[in-house]
């Protein structure tokens, strides 16, 4: 498996969410904005996101309900992309019939796009990943990462977002023997 990071440049960002189709916008912008992972977000139905305060999750990896703010930004963007669309249908439904997409699906489409804008070492980790390192960047607050992600360990949820890498990056810019 390969090793993928956050993105850390707001103007790719942007520009990921101009190139996507609007369902793989709609897939990025949630992924970046709540944390969740991909395979969570890829079983969710119009009706557990559309009106709604959080987006509550029974996450599959670990069997733990998470609850995930939808801020009014947010809601706005869900609104848009849910307005036309049944409750009962997928909120991410695959071309091959009345299925979500797949995860290797959401890799094609985060990947193709991320290298058509210059960006390397994406996945679909990526989204979550960047939602911490922002998140992080924003309040320095590693503890509330830590619970959000259920990271045993401060060390293991700035690893995760590639905060130490930066460290290190930034530490060797200049060193030189």
């Amino acid at each position: 498996m390969e090793f993928v990071q956050p993105i850390r440049d707001i103007n790719k960002i942007e520009e990921m969410k101009e190139k996507l189709s609007p369902r793989d916008s709609f897939m990025f912008t949630l992924g970046i904005n709540v944390g969740c992972r991909i395979s969570d977000l890829l079983q969710l139905k119009v009706k557990d996101i559309r009106g709604k305060s959080h987006l509550c999750i029974e996450e599959s990896k670990t069997g733990k309900t998470k609850r995930f703010l939808i801020n009014n930004s947010l809601k706005e963007v869900v609104y848009n992309y849910t307005e036309d669309l049944d409750p009962e249908s997928w909120l991410f439904p695959s071309r091959k019939g009345d299925k979500p997409i797949t995860r290797v699906q959401a890799y094609r489409v985060l990947n193709k796009t991320a290298q058509e804008i210059g960006l390397d070492e994406i996945g679909t980790h990526t989204l979550r990943k960047t939602f911490g390192y922002w998140f992080y960047k924003r309040t320095m607050d590693v503890a509330m990462l830590q619970e959000i992600f259920n990271h045993s360990a401060p060390s293991i949820t700035l690893r995760y977002i590639g905060i130490n890498q930066d460290n290190m990056d930034e530490a060797l810019k200049d060193f030189t023997l």
